[in-house]
């Protein structure tokens, strides 16, 4: 269909947690006009997750102390993060948190920073630890927004990027609204649309964490990079599902499987005190055992392995304990004295779309942050560390699209008045069955426990559901509410299919265990397989290989 142009900015902005409103106020400051489009409302994603109190941010305590952090994370990182991306993100935390102290956001400090729990998840140190809290953080950043003239369009759900005709560059991309298919044109595009975490059936992220991000970059000639590395760590089943289980209470726990039986044996338990300094599953820490048993419990019995906590925790709770759980009574009216029942899900990405330290993503005028790209994070993730991303580099991407945004400014080329989309659509029943069908392999064969087997089956799978949608979709010719949200239900799921499918490729071929990276096949980190793995689209294939050997084209 052709579309007329609904819109038009400097520049675009889509998604609204920490990266895309940095991206967005950044850009305003620099004098462009802004449209922040977001599938959900404002201030959502990741960044704002409603299952936790807050947003932990850590960096470096001192300019001695960036160093350190930026080995750290190499280290953490199993020589999968992009040193050069790592040190440009190091360098730019502490002015991006005095940046939002400028602003007024209230940061919580720590009343007993020496705490042993306070060293940041995978960390060996203290750093500079801050929490942001959702309720200053929402009204600072809304009030900026508007005295900005930012303009936000919440219930935007992103369809395509679009590119000018005759050229390469991106200048705007379609979405669904209601009942309504929009294009916005533009001088320059940032993504920010988080991570891949709702592919799986159970995640600890909003709905609108959805892949898509990946998948539209991929397709307009993007790289993607480290998609096989997802965090996936414990939440409850109940009370209070999806609510984030605190790691840093794993050494009081008693655990038990349905029956009543104790989850784990003695040798077993000795590693609870491990467990206890890392959200995240990793496979290079012996305490992955614990992991192992609550993921097999929890595929045996969905409502999950009960959990009660020790007099010991009770009589003298860690500061860092204590937040948690007053948070927890407030908003779940859930105290230490009850027993919850937790399970495994996925949380983060750590990989995504490749970009520069400047954010641009390969392609003219496009450019990313946040959780939605990779390189900065590798196989594993200090903790505090995706907040810090999304305000380091959310910010780099705004200046860098404003930029970008006036040196295509008086180009018609840049803000086209029409462009043309295909919108198909599927049979809404249908539809769901294969999301859900693609949400259950990947839980099944693509969590923590992974080996070619059930890797190979997820990947059939896959092909299978794109081959039906493929033979089952027809073009939408009449724009209702209804045919409307069926073009948007089929355009997601076709996008989640593309997304898996990296993250699957990826997965075989590392053919290791390297951080959050487990294959029962291949438990031990090898290493000939020591570098990133890369995703790119060949003609109509999506193909896997390592960085250091080249594609059919130059990427």
């Amino acid at each position: 269909m052709l579309l007329e142009r609904t819109e038009d900015c400097d520049v675009l902005v889509v998604g609204s947690g920490i990266a895309g409103i940095s991206a967005a106020l950044s850009a305003a400051e620099a004098g462009r006009r802004v449209i922040l489009a977001c599938y959900g409302k404002l201030f959502s994603g990741s960044s704002f997750y409603p299952g936790t109190w807050g947003l932990g941010l850590i960096g470096p305590e001192d300019k001695a102390d960036e160093e350190d952090l930026a080995a750290s994370i190499e280290q953490v990182g199993c020589g999968m993060a992009d040193p050069e991306m790592v040190r440009t993100f190091v360098s730019g935390i502490s002015p991006a948190v005095d940046r939002l102290r400028s602003m007024g956001v209230k940061l919580r400090r720590a009343g007993h920073g020496g705490e042993k729990e306070y060293i940041p998840c995978f960390d060996h140190k203290h750093r500079d630890w801050n929490g942001i809290e959702f309720d200053s953080a929402g009204e600072i950043f809304l009030r900026r927004l508007t005295e900005l003239k930012v303009k936000v369009l919440p219930g935007c759900q992103l369809l395509e990027l679009i590119k000018a005709d005759g050229s390469d560059r991106v200048c705007g991309a379609v979405f669904s609204r209601q009942d309504q298919i929009l294009f916005l044109s533009c001088g320059a595009l940032v993504l920010a649309t988080g991570g891949y975490g709702s592919i799986f059936r159970y995640h600890l992220c909003t709905e609108d964490i959805t892949g898509m991000g990946q998948y539209l970059a991929l397709q307009a000639g993007c790289r993607l990079v480290n998609m096989e590395f997802m965090q996936m760590m414990p939440g409850y089943i109940s009370p209070a599902y999806k609510t984030i289980f605190n790691e840093k209470t794993f050494r009081f726990t008693d655990m038990r499987r349905g029956d009543g039986s104790e989850l784990l044996s003695s040798e077993e338990k000795e590693q609870l005190i491990l467990r206890s300094t890392h959200g995240p599953f990793t496979s290079r820490l012996e305490s992955r055992t614990i992991d192992f048993a609550l993921f097999r419990a929890f595929m045996e019995d969905e409502r999950g392995v009960s959990v009660s906590y020790t007099d010991a925790m009770r009589r003298n709770t860690p500061e860092f304990v204590k937040v948690y759980f007053d948070w927890l009574k407030e908003a779940r009216g859930i105290t230490m004295e009850d027993t919850v029942h937790i399970g495994i899900f996925a949380h983060a990405a750590n990989g995504g779309i490749k970009t520069a330290p400047d954010t641009s993503a390969g392609v003219d005028g496009l450019f990313a942050a946040g959780e939605v790209t990779g390189g900065m994070h590798g196989a594993d993730r200090i903790g505090g560390l995706s907040t810090a991303n999304g305000l380091v580099f959310g910010g780099k991407a705004g200046l860098s699209a404003a930029e970008a945004s006036e040196e295509a400014a008086g180009r018609e080329v840049c803000r086209p008045k029409k462009c043309h989309f295909e919108a198909r659509i599927w049979d809404k029943d249908s539809c769901r069955e294969a999301r859900k069908m693609l949400q259950d392999t990947m839980t099944r064969n693509a969590m923590i426990l992974r080996d070619e087997s059930g890797l190979s089956s997820a990947l059939d799978q896959v092909y299978s559901l794109k081959e039906r949608m493929a033979a089952e979709t027809v073009p939408l010719n009449h724009v209702t509410s209804e045919t409307v949200k069926a073009a948007a239900q089929m355009r997601l799921l076709q996008g989640q299919l593309g997304t898996a499918e990296s993250i699957l490729k990826a997965a075989l071929l590392r053919k290791e265990s390297r951080g959050a990276h487990c294959r029962t096949d291949y438990p031990a980190e090898n290493p000939a397989m020591d570098s990133p793995v890369l995703i790119a689209q060949e003609k109509d294939e999506i193909q896997a290989a390592f960085s250091r050997i080249k594609f059919d084209r130059d990427i």
